[in-house]
């Protein structure tokens, strides 16, 4: 199964059964950055369009992709989505990101967690806590919508506007605290503010009394997939003095890039398909 580029704007989509070409049309659709449609696949891979509409209705049957309401557009589906964050909760990486964060925790005596984007949420993928006995218990696996939480606005601001849009306007901002931003022009200020200085602030927007600081893991294509967050009791860690562990997040931010690296290194060389007897 391979991904290859056919023409500067299109990917050939191959493999050397239904299923790996299925797959590889998968790897295609999880890299649009926005709705596709069927035309937009045609375009984007040069497949013809009865071959497409019959993968796409595959894939949809499976619960992989999901037909959005104009009947016309498709977005990934749930199932997709679940198996993404589970790979990413349990890849044999695990355990070398696992003790980053444990240093980091050591270093700063607060507790952090490693996160990822799920939809609108902020999963945590890992998390160390702090031997200290105020904390607040927030386990792997636990999501914090993205508009109130450091690491969310990291995410959301390297999206393109319309894709921001897009994942934000079908729903209110929710509002955890009196502290949360539920007005969208003054969550683009702060996400602007965001871009400009490469990290991100959560000054009590989701919970009363906790603060947050997150960095972006750097990422070879520049989108940065992961952060890495500390979070403290405001009342033991007021933010300008959290502000001053920042060049040890992105150390460890710059360690698990480095690992991140690593693992893309790893990956086996795709096959190239083997031609079909005629």
């Amino acid at each position: 199964m391979k991904l290859v580029r056919q023409r500067s704007d299109a990917v050939e989509v191959s493999g050397d059964s239904p299923t790996l070409r299925l797959f590889a049309l998968l790897e295609v659709i999880a890299a649009q950055q926005r709705l596709f449609s069927l035309q937009s696949l045609v375009e984007d891979t040069g497949l013809p369009k009865p071959t497409l509409h019959r993968m796409l209705q595959q894939l949809e049957g499976a619960g992989l992709v999901q037909r959005e309401s104009d009947g016309r557009h498709y977005a990934t589906g749930m199932r997709l989505r679940r198996l993404a964050e589970t790979l990413m909760l349990n890849d044999t990486f695990h355990g070398a990101r696992h003790r980053v964060l444990r240093a980091l925790v050591d270093e700063i005596g607060e507790s952090c967690n490693i996160t990822a984007l799920a939809g609108a949420e902020v999963v945590y993928l890992d998390r160390v806590e702090t031997a200290a006995p105020l904390r607040f218990y927030l386990q792997a696996g636990s999501r914090v919508p993205a508009h109130c939480s450091a690491s969310g606005k990291v995410f959301l601001a390297q999206m393109p506007p319309a894709q921001r849009e897009r994942l934000l306007a079908h729903a209110p901002l929710e509002r955890c605290t009196s502290h949360t931003i539920t007005a969208m022009k003054a969550l683009e200020s702060e996400l602007q503010a965001v871009r400009r200085q490469g990290y991100a602030l959560d000054r009590e927007e989701f919970l009363p009394g906790l603060v947050c600081v997150a960095v972006p893991v750097p990422a070879e294509n520049g989108r940065s997939a992961l952060c890495v967050a500390l979070q403290a009791p405001v009342m033991r860690l007021p933010l300008e003095r959290a502000l001053k562990w920042l060049p040890a997040l992105q150390r460890a931010a710059e360690a698990l890039g480095r690992i991140e690296s690593d693992a893309s290194l790893r990956e086996p060389p795709a096959r190239t398909a083997k031609p079909r007897a005629r």
